[in-house]
C-alpha cells in the first residue's frame, strides 16, 4: 500500500512506502520520489573554496540537508547522524557526500560553515550565497524557512528538516524526514548503491 502526496517540489509527486510484496524490491525507509526527477541544479560558494554544484558529485550519491550554524537542536543532531551514517558504511562512504546548505547566510558564511561541519566530519561540504539566491533555491527544492525572535534578542531559523537523497546520476529519490536513525540512512544508501 501506498500514500502519494504532494510536498512543496511542483509536479513531483512523493510516495511514503509502507510494505512491500514479496515481489517487489525492497522498500526505502525514505519517503520516494515517484517518479525520479533531476534534482533542481544549484550554484554556491562552497566551504572548500570551489562553486559547489550538484554536477561535482554526480558518480555519487547526495544527502542534500538545509539547516544553520546557530541551530540549537535538528541541526546538530541531523549531522551526528549523518557523520554516524558514513562511518557505518565503511569503504561505501566514498561514495557518499553530504551537502549542508545554509538557510542563514547573514550570519553564515563559508569560513563558519567549514568549522561548523568539520566538527561532525571533515567530508561534509557547505554552501551560502546570497539570500536571494539561497530563497530561490528552497522555493524549488519546497523548503521552508523564517527568522523566529528569541527572547532576549537575536533570532533563530524556522525551517524544514528534511533531508533529501538523490542518486548517482543526480535525480531526486526520497526525503527522510527528521528523526530517523544512522541505521536507516545505511539501509536506504546501501540500496541506492546497488541500484542502477
Amino acid at each position: 500500500m501506498k500514500h502519494v502526496f504532494s510536498r512543496g517540489l511542483p509536479g513531483l509527486m512523493l510516495a511514503l512506502a509502507l510494505g512491500t510484496t514479496p515481489q517487489a524490491a525492497p522498500a526505502l525507509k525514505a519517503g520516494v520520489f515517484e517518479p525520479a526527477q533531476p534534482a533542481p541544479e544549484f550554484s554556491l560558494q562552497g566551504s572548500d573554496g570551489a562553486e559547489l554544484k550538484l554536477a561535482r558529485y554526480r558518480g555519487k550519491l547526495v544527502l542534500l540537508v538545509f539547516g544553520f550554524t546557530n541551530c540549537p537542536e535538528v541541526c546538530p543532531t541531523t549531522l551526528a547522524t549523518l557523520a554516524e551514517t558514513r562511518k557505518a558504511l565503511g569503504a561505501d562512504a566514498a561514495a557518499v557526500q553530504v551537502v549542508y546548505v545554509t538557510v542563514d547566510p547573514e550570519r553564515d558564511d563559508v569560513t563558519r560553515i567549514r568549522q561548523y561541519l568539520g566538527a561532525f566530519d571533515a567530508s561534509f561540504i557547505g554552501g551560502t550565497s546570497s539570500p536571494d539566491t539561497l530563497a530561490a533555491m528552497r522555493k524549488r527544492y519546497g523548503v521552508a524557512a523564517e527568522k523566529v525572535a528569541r527572547p532576549g534578542g537575536g533570532y533563530g531559523m524556522s525551517h524544514s528538516s528534511s533531508v533529501y537523497l538523490i542518486d548517482r546520476e543526480g535525480r531526486l529519490r526520497a526525503m527522510m524526514p527528521y528523526g530517523h536513525e544512522a541505521k536507516d540512512f545505511v539501509h536506504d544508501l546501501k540500496l541506492l548503491l546497488a541500484s542502477k
